[in-house]
């Protein structure tokens, strides 16, 4: 028997290579991300990092932090940093609200479900230059739905400038893209639901629980995962978001809709200043990877108990 098992070739790759090959079918995705998302990032440094104007490239010349420096002393950007809490609080917290009941709704038995499932998808398909154009001529002072719809229900005597009144143009938009952004809670809450398994609330039926009761003691905790990881993503595309801001007001009026992502645009894009507006950028990377690292710490903290 010895010599029949010693008469089969070895195929045992040496270690060296059996410890590498995992990595070089990783190396064409690895060197991807790094020309897509880490070349960026190092360029975008580089550019905090020195006076680049636009309009005058030949004359860049290396400051340090300088860029920051005049970061910290700009009322405009901490306008814009408020704004910004205001808006991802704000946005991130109804959407997931709004998001929950949707999905809590949609869980149920009712002879349209398949209908309303598909209905409540629409908003989250529609491009966001199409909302922020929507709900522009939505909120229009002269022939605007809101309005006309105010007015004939008697909550208002006049005709309200939505976006060009400094009290309620940031909050309107911040509407406008609540209502986009829902169904991403809703239809990813959904699919975690249907994960639940329907003994646990058989169980707690049978010992005498509030479907008040079954939520904060089945439903939240079954698909806490589920929620951390929609809300850290809706959180990143939020913060990030400046579209629906630029086509509703660009910002105005004055400095009332001005977020951290949309000044740094404007410096850059406007001002043609890429370095401060690097520099901006490079900010608020900085606190989305705090948020980042938080989750995962949070992650692993609960996949290590």
């Amino acid at each position: 028997m010895a010599s029949i098992t010693s008469s089969y070739p070895h195929t045992v790759a040496p270690p060296s290579r059996r410890n590498f090959t995992p990595f070089w079918f990783l190396l064409p995705a690895l060197l991807v991300t790094a020309a897509v998302v880490l070349v960026p990032v190092l360029q975008t440094f580089w550019l905090s990092l020195h006076d680049y104007l636009l309009y005058a490239p030949d004359d860049t010349r290396f400051i340090g932090l300088g860029n920051f420096r005049a970061i910290l002393g700009d009322e405009v950007f901490w306008i814009s940093l408020g704004h910004s809490f205001i808006w991802i609080v704000g946005v991130v917290g109804l959407q997931f609200l709004l998001g929950l009941g949707t999905a809590l709704l949609l869980n149920q038995s009712f002879w349209w479900r398949s209908l309303a499932r598909s209905l409540v998808i629409i908003p989250w398909a529609l491009p966001s230059v199409i909302i922020g154009l929507m709900w522009t001529w939505m909120y229009d002072f002269n022939v605007g739905v809101i309005n006309d719809a105010l007015l004939r229900f008697g909550v208002i005597e006049t005709p309200i400038a939505w976006l060009a009144n400094p009290s309620t143009a940031l909050y309107a938009i911040m509407f406008a893209l609540i209502w986009q952004g829902f169904p991403f809670f809703a239809v990813t809450i959904l699919a975690g639901l249907q994960t639940v398994p329907q003994e646990l609330y058989e169980a707690a039926e049978i010992d005498g629980a509030t479907p008040r009761q079954q939520l904060f003691s089945i439903t939240l905790p079954s698909i806490a995962d589920v929620i951390a990881t929609a809300l850290l993503l809706r959180t990143i595309w939020v913060a990030n978001s400046l579209d629906v801001i630029l086509v509703m007001t660009g910002g105005g009026p004055g400095y009332d809709t001005h977020t951290l992502p949309l000044y740094a645009f404007i410096r850059a894009y406007t001002g043609m200043e890429f370095g401060y507006g690097a520099a901006l950028a490079l900010i608020l990377t900085f606190l989305l990877m705090a948020v980042v690292w938080a989750y995962v710490r949070r992650a692993s903290r609960d996949l290590s108990r």
